[in-house]
């Protein structure tokens, strides 16, 4: 058999020394969503349509920038500022505790802390509230020794009776936020800690602690938002804050509504603020769990900004 060594795998006419074509761009054609077009389309009719709904109402505008930063109003603020940061200290200290009391091998303090929880959150806070501002039907006064003593109509003024219904009832919520984050550290963690001598307290203080903490921030944020509206059902038991504030110049500048619409944008204010703070303290302690922390909005703005001026498909 003869091999012929003159013949090539490629075209017989094709050169031997010719350049190898350039491979060719690629078109993309973009796949068209028009779902989402249509979608968008509805919710800016649906928009449109209420914006035009209340602009069209019988309503005072004017009297919303009016009384936007009024005394009275700023006075509202800043105690349901005041009832919001001590009420969810009294929650935070007792949630801890309860949730510890929980997780106790102790039968006893494990029962009372599961009473506890059961019982404040299977009743409306509103309840809780009004049963503690008439608790003087059962207790005519409260007698703490040489301490103090005194009516329990002088006692449970509108601004504990505040403090002790919203406080107690977010202690119950708070107490399964912290027993879930304390549940989520391994428990090797926990043996670690007692092999090196350490005690129960202090490897709570020291280790198990500081790791639930990302477990048990952002649920805990989320309840400090619930708990600034929260705030406004103290007004039926005579304590003054943003909501009874703007319900009384409601009543004495014939603008109800107005005034609730006013309260609903402090509400929102103050809430977008807390989500700031929020999504930062989030941040803060997601830094051992996340090997590159998520852009901040500023990052993220700035980040688009500068790829405006890259030229497409090459480097700034």
């Amino acid at each position: 058999m003869s091999v012929d060594i003159n013949k090539s795998d490629g075209p017989a006419d094709a050169p031997r020394d010719a350049a190898p074509a350039a491979p060719q761009a690629i078109k993309a054609v973009p796949v068209r969503h028009y779902g989402r077009y249509v979608s968008a389309a509805v919710a800016i009719g649906l928009l449109a349509a209420i914006v035009y709904a209340f602009a069209q109402g019988k309503i005072n505008w004017a009297a919303v920038p009016a009384y936007f930063f009024d005394d009275r109003i700023l006075r509202g603020v800043g105690q349901t500022m005041l009832l919001t940061v001590i009420s969810m200290l009294i929650g935070v200290v007792g949630g801890v505790l309860l949730a510890v009391m929980r997780l106790s091998k102790n039968p006893v303090t494990s029962s009372v802390a599961w009473f506890y929880i059961w019982f404040f959150r299977g009743t409306p806070v509103l309840v809780q509230l009004m049963v503690w501002f008439n608790l003087g039907l059962v207790f005519e006064y409260i007698n703490l020794g040489p301490v103090y003593k005194d009516y329990w109509s002088s006692f449970m003024t509108p601004f504990l009776t505040a403090l002790l219904g919203l406080g107690l009832n977010e202690a119950a919520y708070m107490a399964e936020i912290c027993r879930a984050g304390l549940l989520s550290v391994d428990e090797g963690q926990t043996e670690a800690s007692h092999a090196l001598g350490m005690s129960h307290a202090k490897t709570l203080r020291r280790v198990v602690i500081p790791q639930a903490m990302r477990v048990i921030v952002p649920p805990t944020g989320n309840e400090v938002i619930n708990m600034l509206k929260t705030t406004s059902l103290v007004a039926t038991v005579q304590f003054y804050e943003l909501l009874r504030y703007a319900q009384d110049i409601g009543q004495t500048s014939g603008s109800p509504v107005e005034m609730l619409f006013l309260a609903a944008a402090w509400y929102l204010l103050l809430t977008s603020v807390l989500s700031v703070g929020q999504y930062y303290l989030e941040r803060y302690y997601a830094r051992g769990s996340s090997r590159s922390l998520p852009q901040t909005p500023l990052q993220r703005v700035r980040a688009n900004l500068l790829s405006l001026g890259r030229p497409k498909g090459g480097m700034a």
